[in-house]
Protein backbone atom coordinates (compact mmCIF):
# COMPACT_ATOMS: atom_id res chain seq x y z
CA UNK A 1 0.00 0.00 0.00
CA UNK A 2 1.08 3.82 -1.02
CA UNK A 3 0.43 6.51 0.79
CA UNK A 4 0.07 10.41 0.02
CA UNK A 5 -0.34 13.55 2.26
CA UNK A 6 -2.24 15.86 0.25
CA UNK A 7 -1.91 19.92 1.28
CA UNK A 8 -5.35 20.61 3.81
CA UNK A 9 -4.59 17.23 5.38
CA UNK A 10 -6.43 15.12 2.84
CA UNK A 11 -5.06 11.43 2.55
CA UNK A 12 -4.26 9.72 -0.48
CA UNK A 13 -3.90 5.24 -0.13
CA UNK A 14 -2.88 3.14 -3.33
CA UNK A 15 -4.29 -0.21 -2.46
CA UNK A 16 -3.58 -3.22 -4.52
CA UNK A 17 -6.82 -5.01 -5.65
CA UNK A 18 -6.90 -8.41 -3.62
CA UNK A 19 -10.78 -8.93 -2.89
CA UNK A 20 -13.96 -9.72 -4.58
CA UNK A 21 -14.91 -6.07 -2.79
CA UNK A 22 -12.01 -4.78 -4.08
CA UNK A 23 -12.81 -5.84 -7.28
CA UNK A 24 -15.86 -3.92 -7.14
CA UNK A 25 -14.54 -0.50 -6.31
CA UNK A 26 -12.15 -1.20 -9.03
CA UNK A 27 -15.17 -1.59 -11.61
CA UNK A 28 -16.61 1.67 -10.44
CA UNK A 29 -13.93 4.01 -10.44
CA UNK A 30 -14.97 5.49 -13.53
CA UNK A 31 -18.14 6.37 -12.74
CA UNK A 32 -16.51 8.82 -10.16
CA UNK A 33 -13.91 10.19 -13.01
CA UNK A 34 -16.66 10.48 -16.17
CA UNK A 35 -19.66 12.10 -13.69
CA UNK A 36 -20.36 14.86 -15.58
CA UNK A 37 -18.97 13.28 -18.76
CA UNK A 38 -22.17 12.99 -21.20
CA UNK A 39 -19.93 11.04 -23.74
CA UNK A 40 -18.80 8.45 -21.34
CA UNK A 41 -20.79 5.13 -22.19
CA UNK A 42 -20.84 3.16 -18.41
CA UNK A 43 -19.50 -0.87 -19.28
CA UNK A 44 -21.76 -3.42 -17.75
CA UNK A 45 -20.52 -4.50 -14.39
CA UNK A 46 -21.25 -7.79 -15.10
CA UNK A 47 -19.44 -7.92 -18.09
CA UNK A 48 -16.61 -6.17 -16.09
CA UNK A 49 -16.57 -8.87 -13.17
CA UNK A 50 -16.43 -11.70 -15.98
CA UNK A 51 -13.80 -9.81 -17.74
CA UNK A 52 -11.17 -9.10 -14.45
CA UNK A 53 -12.48 -12.74 -13.23
CA UNK A 54 -10.45 -15.75 -14.03
CA UNK A 55 -12.89 -17.25 -16.37
CA UNK A 56 -11.14 -14.20 -19.08
CA UNK A 57 -8.83 -16.55 -21.18
CA UNK A 58 -6.00 -14.37 -21.44
CA UNK A 59 -4.92 -15.14 -17.78
CA UNK A 60 -4.35 -18.48 -19.36
CA UNK A 61 -0.80 -16.29 -20.77
CA UNK A 62 -1.16 -12.92 -18.60
CA UNK A 63 -0.58 -12.53 -15.06
CA UNK A 64 -1.44 -9.26 -13.71
CA UNK A 65 -1.89 -7.02 -10.66
CA UNK A 66 -4.62 -3.91 -10.09
CA UNK A 67 -4.69 -1.12 -7.55
CA UNK A 68 -7.28 1.36 -6.39
CA UNK A 69 -6.34 5.27 -5.33
CA UNK A 70 -8.56 6.29 -2.29
CA UNK A 71 -8.93 9.98 -1.16
CA UNK A 72 -10.21 10.02 2.37
CA UNK A 73 -11.58 6.74 1.34
CA UNK A 74 -12.99 7.40 -1.93
CA UNK A 75 -11.73 5.87 -5.14
CA UNK A 76 -10.11 8.29 -7.67
CA UNK A 77 -8.21 6.00 -9.34
CA UNK A 78 -7.10 2.46 -11.19
CA UNK A 79 -4.40 1.47 -12.68
CA UNK A 80 -3.49 -2.46 -13.65
CA UNK A 81 0.22 -4.02 -14.67
CA UNK A 82 0.23 -7.26 -16.47
CA UNK A 83 2.55 -9.55 -18.17
CA UNK A 84 1.75 -11.43 -21.18
CA UNK A 85 4.05 -14.39 -22.23
CA UNK A 86 2.68 -14.62 -25.83
CA UNK A 87 4.18 -10.57 -25.63
CA UNK A 88 7.56 -11.32 -24.48
CA UNK A 89 7.68 -14.44 -26.49
CA UNK A 90 7.06 -12.34 -30.06
CA UNK A 91 8.56 -8.97 -28.31
CA UNK A 92 11.34 -9.76 -25.84
CA UNK A 93 11.08 -10.92 -22.15
CA UNK A 94 11.77 -7.37 -20.57
CA UNK A 95 8.24 -5.96 -22.00
CA UNK A 96 5.46 -5.20 -20.04
CA UNK A 97 2.40 -3.24 -19.79
CA UNK A 98 0.20 -1.10 -17.91
CA UNK A 99 -4.04 -0.94 -18.40
CA UNK A 100 -7.19 0.42 -17.16
CA UNK A 101 -6.01 3.36 -16.29
CA UNK A 102 -8.69 6.18 -14.80
CA UNK A 103 -8.08 9.01 -12.52
CA UNK A 104 -8.97 12.72 -11.11
CA UNK A 105 -7.35 15.47 -12.58
CA UNK A 106 -4.32 15.18 -9.46
CA UNK A 107 -0.68 15.15 -10.72
CA UNK A 108 0.30 13.05 -7.50
CA UNK A 109 -2.73 10.47 -7.55
CA UNK A 110 -1.64 9.56 -11.03
CA UNK A 111 2.15 9.78 -10.03
CA UNK A 112 1.66 7.39 -7.27
CA UNK A 113 -0.58 5.07 -9.23
CA UNK A 114 2.06 4.92 -12.22
CA UNK A 115 4.40 4.35 -9.62
CA UNK A 116 2.92 0.89 -8.38
CA UNK A 117 2.62 -0.16 -11.66
CA UNK A 118 6.32 0.67 -12.55
CA UNK A 119 7.29 -1.06 -9.88
CA UNK A 120 5.16 -4.24 -9.96
CA UNK A 121 6.74 -4.57 -13.56
CA UNK A 122 10.33 -4.11 -12.21
CA UNK A 123 10.23 -6.34 -9.54
CA UNK A 124 9.56 -9.36 -12.37
CA UNK A 125 12.13 -8.00 -14.77
CA UNK A 126 10.23 -5.60 -16.95
CA UNK A 127 12.61 -3.04 -18.84
CA UNK A 128 10.06 -1.40 -20.79
CA UNK A 129 6.21 -0.77 -20.34
CA UNK A 130 3.48 -0.01 -22.82
CA UNK A 131 -0.31 0.68 -22.74
CA UNK A 132 -2.66 1.32 -21.77
CA UNK A 133 -4.02 -2.34 -22.66
CA UNK A 134 -7.37 -3.38 -21.46
CA UNK A 135 -5.65 -6.05 -21.17
CA UNK A 136 -4.31 -7.08 -24.56
CA UNK A 137 -3.84 -5.42 -27.69
CA UNK A 138 -6.61 -7.89 -29.01
CA UNK A 139 -8.80 -5.89 -26.80
CA UNK A 140 -9.43 -1.95 -26.00
CA UNK A 141 -6.50 0.10 -26.09
CA UNK A 142 -4.78 3.27 -26.31
CA UNK A 143 -5.67 6.50 -24.38
CA UNK A 144 -7.83 8.87 -26.94
CA UNK A 145 -6.06 12.16 -27.26
CA UNK A 146 -8.19 13.53 -30.24
CA UNK A 147 -12.13 13.20 -30.84
CA UNK A 148 -13.73 13.81 -27.06
CA UNK A 149 -16.75 15.42 -28.66
CA UNK A 150 -18.58 12.36 -29.38
CA UNK A 151 -19.12 9.09 -27.55
CA UNK A 152 -17.15 6.01 -27.99
CA UNK A 153 -18.75 2.89 -30.19
CA UNK A 154 -18.94 -0.48 -29.19
CA UNK A 155 -15.60 -1.88 -27.46
CA UNK A 156 -13.84 1.20 -28.20
CA UNK A 157 -12.58 3.10 -25.18
CA UNK A 158 -12.96 6.50 -23.58
CA UNK A 159 -10.50 8.98 -21.72
CA UNK A 160 -10.22 11.93 -20.11
CA UNK A 161 -8.82 14.58 -21.79
CA UNK A 162 -5.70 15.38 -19.38
CA UNK A 163 -4.61 11.79 -19.34
CA UNK A 164 -1.91 12.49 -22.29
CA UNK A 165 -0.11 15.11 -20.90
CA UNK A 166 0.29 13.47 -17.19
CA UNK A 167 1.54 10.33 -18.89
CA UNK A 168 4.29 12.55 -20.63
CA UNK A 169 5.14 14.19 -17.06
CA UNK A 170 5.93 10.95 -16.00
CA UNK A 171 8.36 10.77 -18.72
CA UNK A 172 5.77 8.73 -21.52
CA UNK A 173 6.49 9.03 -24.80
CA UNK A 174 4.25 8.51 -27.77
CA UNK A 175 4.73 4.96 -29.35
CA UNK A 176 1.70 4.35 -32.02
CA UNK A 177 -0.78 6.06 -33.01
CA UNK A 178 -4.31 4.85 -33.77
CA UNK A 179 -7.63 6.05 -35.61
CA UNK A 180 -11.16 5.62 -36.43
CA UNK A 181 -13.19 6.17 -39.06
CA UNK A 182 -16.39 6.65 -39.76
CA UNK A 183 -18.60 6.88 -42.87
CA UNK A 184 -22.52 6.64 -43.46
CA UNK A 185 -23.40 3.08 -45.17
CA UNK A 186 -24.80 4.94 -48.09
CA UNK A 187 -21.44 5.51 -49.66
CA UNK A 188 -20.49 4.29 -53.05
CA UNK A 189 -17.00 3.15 -54.39
CA UNK A 190 -15.48 5.22 -56.69
CA UNK A 191 -15.16 4.22 -60.20
CA UNK A 192 -11.36 2.90 -60.26
CA UNK A 193 -12.53 0.53 -56.81
CA UNK A 194 -15.77 -0.31 -58.92
CA UNK A 195 -13.22 -1.49 -61.92
CA UNK A 196 -11.15 -3.46 -59.91
CA UNK A 197 -14.22 -5.07 -58.52
CA UNK A 198 -15.76 -5.96 -61.71
CA UNK A 199 -12.49 -7.85 -63.20
CA UNK A 200 -11.51 -9.84 -60.22
CA UNK A 201 -14.94 -10.33 -58.76
CA UNK A 202 -15.43 -13.78 -61.15
CA UNK A 203 -12.56 -15.38 -58.85
CA UNK A 204 -14.21 -14.34 -55.67
CA UNK A 205 -17.15 -16.14 -53.93
CA UNK A 206 -18.94 -14.22 -50.96
CA UNK A 207 -20.80 -16.10 -47.89
CA UNK A 208 -22.15 -15.61 -44.78
CA UNK A 209 -21.46 -17.10 -41.24
CA UNK A 210 -22.25 -20.75 -41.86
CA UNK A 211 -24.06 -21.00 -38.34
CA UNK A 212 -24.15 -24.66 -37.87
CA UNK A 213 -20.78 -25.31 -37.80
CA UNK A 214 -20.14 -22.24 -35.91
CA UNK A 215 -16.99 -23.49 -33.93
CA UNK A 216 -15.30 -24.15 -37.28
CA UNK A 217 -16.25 -21.15 -38.62
CA UNK A 218 -14.89 -19.09 -35.61
CA UNK A 219 -11.58 -20.86 -36.78
CA UNK A 220 -11.54 -20.34 -40.06
CA UNK A 221 -11.93 -16.38 -38.71
CA UNK A 222 -9.12 -16.92 -36.35
CA UNK A 223 -6.94 -18.63 -38.68
CA UNK A 224 -7.25 -15.44 -41.65
CA UNK A 225 -6.70 -12.67 -38.41
CA UNK A 226 -3.66 -14.26 -37.36
CA UNK A 227 -2.22 -14.73 -40.81
CA UNK A 228 -3.42 -10.83 -41.95
CA UNK A 229 -2.27 -9.16 -38.95
CA UNK A 230 0.89 -11.04 -38.37
CA UNK A 231 2.88 -8.52 -39.74
CA UNK A 232 1.04 -5.27 -37.83
CA UNK A 233 3.26 -3.41 -34.79
CA UNK A 234 2.41 -4.59 -31.84
CA UNK A 235 0.57 -8.16 -33.57
CA UNK A 236 0.09 -11.13 -30.73
CA UNK A 237 -2.17 -14.19 -32.25
CA UNK A 238 -5.48 -14.79 -30.95
CA UNK A 239 -5.54 -18.10 -29.09
CA UNK A 240 -7.98 -20.42 -29.44
CA UNK A 241 -9.80 -19.87 -26.38
CA UNK A 242 -9.99 -16.13 -26.70
CA UNK A 243 -11.37 -16.45 -30.59
CA UNK A 244 -14.23 -18.94 -28.79
CA UNK A 245 -14.82 -16.15 -26.30
CA UNK A 246 -15.64 -13.51 -28.46
CA UNK A 247 -17.79 -16.13 -30.98
CA UNK A 248 -19.54 -16.42 -27.92
CA UNK A 249 -20.98 -12.61 -28.38
CA UNK A 250 -21.07 -12.70 -32.01
CA UNK A 251 -23.05 -15.36 -31.31
CA UNK A 252 -25.65 -13.77 -29.57
CA UNK A 253 -25.64 -10.54 -31.37
CA UNK A 254 -25.10 -11.01 -34.76
CA UNK A 255 -27.14 -11.81 -37.75
CA UNK A 256 -25.41 -13.92 -39.82
CA UNK A 257 -24.95 -11.67 -42.80
CA UNK A 258 -23.23 -9.39 -40.83
CA UNK A 259 -20.37 -11.54 -41.03
CA UNK A 260 -18.67 -12.23 -44.38
CA UNK A 261 -16.15 -14.28 -45.96
CA UNK A 262 -15.05 -14.38 -49.39
CA UNK A 263 -13.03 -17.27 -51.08
CA UNK A 264 -11.03 -17.93 -53.61
CA UNK A 265 -10.52 -21.67 -55.36
CA UNK A 266 -12.57 -22.57 -52.34
CA UNK A 267 -10.01 -21.35 -49.46
CA UNK A 268 -11.38 -18.64 -47.48
CA UNK A 269 -8.71 -15.54 -48.15
CA UNK A 270 -10.97 -12.63 -46.42
CA UNK A 271 -13.33 -11.86 -44.04
CA UNK A 272 -15.50 -8.76 -42.34
CA UNK A 273 -17.40 -8.19 -38.93
CA UNK A 274 -20.00 -5.71 -38.09
CA UNK A 275 -21.21 -4.84 -34.81
CA UNK A 276 -24.50 -2.90 -33.99
CA UNK A 277 -23.57 -0.29 -31.98
CA UNK A 278 -24.80 -1.81 -28.73
CA UNK A 279 -23.12 1.81 -26.57
CA UNK A 280 -26.33 3.20 -27.84
CA UNK A 281 -28.47 1.20 -25.70
CA UNK A 282 -25.90 0.61 -22.58
CA UNK A 283 -26.20 4.87 -22.24
CA UNK A 284 -29.00 4.58 -21.10
CA UNK A 285 -28.71 1.83 -18.43
CA UNK A 286 -25.73 3.16 -16.26
CA UNK A 287 -24.41 -0.75 -16.29
CA UNK A 288 -27.04 -2.50 -15.24
CA UNK A 289 -29.05 -4.90 -17.08
CA UNK A 290 -31.65 -5.16 -14.33
CA UNK A 291 -34.79 -4.40 -14.56
CA UNK A 292 -35.67 -3.70 -18.29
CA UNK A 293 -31.88 -3.67 -19.41
CA UNK A 294 -32.03 -6.86 -21.63
CA UNK A 295 -35.26 -5.95 -22.84
CA UNK A 296 -34.55 -3.00 -24.31
CA UNK A 297 -31.44 -3.95 -25.60
CA UNK A 298 -32.51 -7.45 -27.67
CA UNK A 299 -35.96 -5.43 -28.31
CA UNK A 300 -33.78 -2.30 -29.89
CA UNK A 301 -31.53 -4.85 -31.94
CA UNK A 302 -34.38 -7.03 -33.38
CA UNK A 303 -36.34 -4.01 -34.33
CA UNK A 304 -33.80 -2.36 -36.22
CA UNK A 305 -33.72 0.94 -33.98
CA UNK A 306 -29.87 0.52 -33.49
CA UNK A 307 -28.20 3.53 -36.13
CA UNK A 308 -24.48 2.71 -35.76
CA UNK A 309 -22.44 -0.18 -36.14
CA UNK A 310 -18.53 -1.24 -35.93
CA UNK A 311 -16.23 -2.99 -37.67
CA UNK A 312 -13.87 -3.95 -35.18
CA UNK A 313 -12.38 -7.50 -37.37
CA UNK A 314 -10.99 -7.40 -40.73
CA UNK A 315 -8.76 -9.18 -42.78
CA UNK A 316 -7.02 -9.97 -45.85
CA UNK A 317 -4.75 -13.13 -46.24
CA UNK A 318 -1.14 -11.90 -46.33
CA UNK A 319 -0.05 -13.22 -50.11
CA UNK A 320 -3.13 -10.99 -51.32
CA UNK A 321 -2.13 -7.84 -49.81
CA UNK A 322 -0.87 -5.50 -51.68
CA UNK A 323 -1.81 -6.57 -55.08
CA UNK A 324 -5.17 -5.72 -57.21
CA UNK A 325 -7.04 -8.96 -55.85
CA UNK A 326 -6.46 -8.09 -52.07
CA UNK A 327 -8.46 -4.38 -52.93
CA UNK A 328 -10.83 -6.23 -54.77
CA UNK A 329 -11.63 -9.03 -51.44
CA UNK A 330 -10.99 -5.85 -49.63
CA UNK A 331 -13.73 -3.66 -51.03
CA UNK A 332 -16.33 -6.89 -51.56
CA UNK A 333 -15.94 -7.98 -47.73
CA UNK A 334 -16.52 -4.21 -46.97
CA UNK A 335 -19.51 -3.94 -49.17
CA UNK A 336 -21.98 -7.12 -48.31
CA UNK A 337 -22.24 -5.78 -44.29
CA UNK A 338 -22.76 -2.37 -45.65
CA UNK A 339 -25.81 -3.60 -47.63
CA UNK A 340 -26.83 -5.94 -44.63
CA UNK A 341 -26.73 -2.62 -42.33
CA UNK A 342 -28.57 -0.51 -44.66
CA UNK A 343 -31.66 -3.45 -44.64
CA UNK A 344 -31.53 -2.92 -40.84
CA UNK A 345 -31.44 1.11 -40.32
CA UNK A 346 -27.66 0.97 -39.63
CA UNK A 347 -26.74 4.51 -41.11
CA UNK A 348 -23.21 5.03 -40.15
CA UNK A 349 -20.25 2.68 -39.33
CA UNK A 350 -17.00 3.24 -37.27
CA UNK A 351 -13.77 1.32 -38.94
CA UNK A 352 -11.55 1.05 -35.51
CA UNK A 353 -8.86 0.59 -34.99
CA UNK A 354 -6.81 1.29 -37.80
CA UNK A 355 -2.88 1.95 -37.49
CA UNK A 356 -1.65 5.42 -38.66
CA UNK A 357 1.46 4.22 -40.47
CA UNK A 358 -1.32 1.25 -41.88
CA UNK A 359 -1.33 3.48 -45.50
CA UNK A 360 -2.87 1.05 -47.46
CA UNK A 361 -5.97 0.25 -45.65
CA UNK A 362 -6.19 4.37 -44.63
CA UNK A 363 -6.03 4.65 -48.86
CA UNK A 364 -8.86 2.62 -49.01
CA UNK A 365 -10.99 4.24 -46.43
CA UNK A 366 -10.15 7.86 -48.03
CA UNK A 367 -11.41 6.99 -51.44
CA UNK A 368 -14.73 5.76 -50.09
CA UNK A 369 -14.98 8.82 -48.11
CA UNK A 370 -14.99 7.29 -44.28
CA UNK A 371 -12.96 10.22 -42.09
CA UNK A 372 -10.40 9.38 -39.17
CA UNK A 373 -12.56 11.27 -36.09
CA UNK A 374 -10.95 9.73 -33.04
CA UNK A 375 -7.46 9.19 -32.35
CA UNK A 376 -5.92 6.92 -29.84
CA UNK A 377 -2.46 6.49 -28.97
CA UNK A 378 -0.07 4.19 -27.21
CA UNK A 379 2.54 5.45 -25.10
CA UNK A 380 6.32 3.58 -23.85
CA UNK A 381 8.91 3.90 -21.07
CA UNK A 382 11.98 2.37 -20.37
CA UNK A 383 12.13 1.34 -16.61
Amino acid sequence: MTQLDKPGGARVTVRPVMSFRDMGRFIEVPWHIYANDPMWVPPLRLERRFHFSRFNPFFKHGRWQAWVAYQDDRPVGRISAQIDTLHQQRYGLGRGHFGLLECINDRGIFSALILCAEAWLASREVSHVSGPFNLSINQECGILVDGFDTPPVIMMPHSARWYSCLLEEQGYTPEKDMLAYRIRVDFEFPPVMQTIIRRFSPQIKLRTLRRHRFDEEMEVLRDIFNDAWSENWGFIPFTREEFAELGTSLRLLLPDDYIQIAEIDGNPAAFMVCLPNLNEVLAELNGSLLPLGWFKMINKIRNGQIRSGRIPLMGVRKQYQNSPTGIALACLVIDAPRQAGLIRGIEEVEMSWILEDNMAMRGILDKIGAVAYKRYRIFGKAL
